[in-house]
């Protein structure tokens, strides 16, 4: 019988192992005889902009790849950029139309898309937005708009900023699984979860001043193109001023409310058209196509940007993890390239390994040694992600980079209570005094208690020496700004963290300054597999993939994040350079 089950089960899988082969065959004939042609850009066109999956800064060479956006998962900041600048170029291309609900990007990146959008606004051309749904980081890019509308039964979300962390010391303490954690830093509180159940005055007082920072630099951003002042906006926020349809457009949140085919009349009319039927839509997927292939800077000089993005574990890495082997590769190469004559390592990590951050922080300064190396922080450059940024020769942040956060901590789990309650007893046998280093089974000796915090010691003074040196600043007043404290970009610029407010663009413009370069071209880093490669790797694993997406739509996305959470701690190994909490801004 087992026999019979087993031969069926593997023609069962030849069939569809053959199917999927087959069907990505016929795709892939189908790419391959398509070309710029195929991309039917009208003139008097409207680029359509809906950001429906997440936003990362980069997601590799999708520009070669004929299954580019079948298979990815994330769209990449750097060629959607991209596709608006050309389109600000763009003949055909009379205008924009934003029809997006959800943004799933940082308020960095947010900031970013921002500025480009205003970029393409004042070359003269118009951009309208129209929503069913406005989160906060919804309208803060829909209102760089010419034109805002909304929904007339339709939400919008204006409040301000807020965070919430999670505590888990009463769920320890009934479950008899713990965390063991030891420290470096007043207010190095990513492992304040595990030892208390309220949040301490000074991790209070730093996620206060943080999401007031961010909160700032966005209401100036509005401030700027709906024409409110400020105090203005932070009263709407105060008295819910944006809550309904009428009251959003009473207090000039937005500029109408429409149903979507009036919205489209609105569209028609800016294109002095008869009908909104007669709109020539083209998605930003389908631009990307044309948009990829068009060089906007050339040369035969180079800028090298690397792109380090994710949170810092030792080895190779990935699209979403940064790891020394994926990102040093990239950092020799584009050494000992004779043609790349500068490197901008774009760094977007909440930190991590404490170990590769510095073996990634000493290729940096072996690159810096042979040619200039600026830094552009993304969302987050906080901890190691700040570690592998300091030594550079100049940094840019975002005014909404969340950066700094010097400190390091280790965290170790421990089931002993558990253990103890169901019966479990562990016993060990060493040839030394200290041969059994740890067990998972038994409280943590003073020993291996103070070993551990002397390695803490160990890393805490590296890292402010390595902030100390890249910085030119005394280790004194490295000491000063570090303890594990986070810091809002326009802040770390205060306090001499980076060096100028900028995107990666304007970075990119500083390497070629200090590398006396006027024309250039781009040469991104690193290569990774494409996703219809990922795809076919993950085919064995489609299963657990699928119990995973199950498990997440049975307990929520908020639980979910909640174990993914505890599953990083635990599984986190060595000294941690790592952001000081798990930040949900909302």
């Amino acid at each position: 019988m087992n026999f019979l089950r087993n031969f069926l089960a593997a023609i069962l899988g030849c069939l569809v192992a053959f199917g999927i082969v087959f069907v990505m065959f016929f795709v892939l004939l189908t790419l391959l005889g398509s070309g710029e042609d195929t991309v039917n850009i009208k003139k008097n066109s409207i680029l359509e902009i809906q950001l429906q999956r997440p936003i990362a800064d980069y997601v590799g060479s999708s520009e070669i790849n004929p299954f580019s956006g079948l298979f990815e998962e994330s769209q990449g900041l750097d060629e959607i950029l991209h596709a608006i600048d050309v389109a600000k170029d763009d003949d055909r291309i009379t205008g924009i139309s934003i029809n997006n609900n959800f943004l799933l990007a940082g308020i960095a990146q947010t900031q970013t898309l921002r500025k480009v959008l205003k970029d393409f606004k004042e070359s003269g051309k118009f951009i309208y937005t129209y929503g069913d749904f406005y989160s906060q980081k919804d309208y803060y890019l829909a209102s760089v708009a010419d034109s805002v509308f909304l929904n007339p039964v339709g939400v919008m979300d204006f409040r301000g900023l807020s965070s919430e962390v999670l505590y888990y010391k009463d769920l320890q303490e009934k479950t008899g699984v713990k965390m063991e954690v030891i420290r470096h830093g007043k207010y190095k509180s990513a492992v304040e979860p595990y030892l208390e159940n309220e949040m301490s005055e000074a991790n209070r007082t730093q996620i206060k001043e943080l999401i007031q920072s961010l909160w700032n630099s966005m209401i100036a951003d509005i401030s700027e193109d709906r024409n409110i002042a400020q105090d203005d906006l932070n009263v709407i926020a105060d008295t819910l001023g944006g809550r309904l349809p009428k009251y959003a457009q009473q207090n000039r949140l937005i500029d109408g409310v429409l149903f979507y085919d009036e919205y489209e009349g609105k569209i028609a009319d800016a294109l002095s058209l008869k009908d909104r039927e007669d709109i020539n839509y083209i998605t930003l997927d389908e631009y990307t196509k044309y948009s990829n292939k068009k060089v906007l800077k050339s040369g035969n000089d180079k800028i090298a940007v690397i792109f380090a993005q994710g949170e810092i574990f030792y080895g190779e890495g990935g699209p979403d993890v940064i790891g020394q082997g994926i990102i040093n590769e990239a950092l020799v190469k584009a050494r000992e390239d004779d043609n790349v004559k500068a490197i901008v390592l774009r760094v977007n990590s909440p930190g991590g390994s404490a170990l590769t951050s510095d073996i990634i922080w000493r290729e940096v300064e072996l690159a810096k040694a042979v040619k200039p190396v600026v830094v552009s922080m993304g969302n987050v450059a906080a901890s190691g992600g700040y570690y592998i940024a300091a030594g550079a020769d100049k940094i840019f942040a975002e005014p909404t980079t969340i950066t700094g956060s010097i400190g390091v901590f280790g965290t170790i789990p421990n089931i002993h209570g558990l253990a103890k309650d169901i019966g479990i007893n562990a016993e060990q046998v060493g040839t030394n005094k200290n041969s059994v280093e740890y067990s998972l089974f038994e409280p943590m000796g003073e020993t291996f208690r103070n070993q551990v915090q002397e390695s803490i010691e160990d890393t805490y003074q590296t890292f402010l020496k390595r902030v100390s040196e890249g910085r030119g600043i005394s280790m004194a007043q490295a000491d000063s700004i570090a303890q594990g404290r986070v810091w809002s970009g326009v802040d770390a610029q205060r306090l001499g963290l980076v060096d100028e407010l900028g995107t990666l663009e304007d970075a990119i413009d500083e390497a070629a300054l200090l590398a006396e370069i006027d024309s250039y071209g781009i040469k991104k880093y690193p290569k990774y597999k494409s996703g219809f490669e990922r795809f076919m790797e993950d085919i064995s694993g489609a299963g657990a993939k699928a119990q995973e997406n199950m498990i997440r739509q049975e307990i929520g996305e908020e639980t979910y994040q909640v174990l993914k959470d505890i599953k990083t701690f635990m599984n986190q190994k060595g000294i941690q350079a790592r952001m000081p909490f798990t930040l949900n801004i909302d």
